[in-house]
């Protein structure tokens, strides 16, 4: 059965701006995709915050093409009322990685994939970086 995966903004951001050290493991993950071993999820605000950051060092246009080809390999699940409610009142210190949370496990994530593993502690699914995702799907 094909893993479903939940991968924040970090990991998107490492690809699509090839930050190292960290785009050869968000490279990896990608194409696990693209062969079918993965399914790689995300939500709408996580499109936006791309969107946001990346907008200060390139054109809409440019954002758009490259979100575009990026959407042929990722899907994106709902964030909806429920999932803010949960992340009102979860014990979550970081509202963004609350709603980010309650989002995949409402949506029957396996896993979250991020590199900001503190602000998930209270995570009742697995958690982890590219990196270990990588070794233990491989092991």
């Amino acid at each position: 059965m094909t893993p479903d995966i939940y991968v924040d903004s970090d990991i998107i951001l490492d690809l699509v701006i090839g930050r190292q050290p960290f785009v050869a493991e968000a490279k990896r993950l990608f194409a696990m995709a693209e062969y079918g071993k993965v399914k790689l999820h995300t939500t709408p605000v996580v499109f936006a915050n791309i969107f946001y950051i990346l907008r200060k060092q390139y054109s809409a246009e440019t954002i758009k093409t490259n979100l575009k080809i990026l959407r042929q390999l990722i899907s994106i699940i709902p964030a909806d009322e429920s999932s803010v409610d949960k992340a009102l009142t979860s014990p979550f210190t970081d509202f963004e990685d609350a709603l980010q949370y309650h989002a995949a496990l409402d949506n029957g994530m396996s896993a979250i994939i991020t590199r900001n593993l503190s602000d998930f502690r209270f995570a009742t699914i697995p958690v982890m970086t590219a990196g270990e995702f990588l070794a233990q799907f491989n092991s």
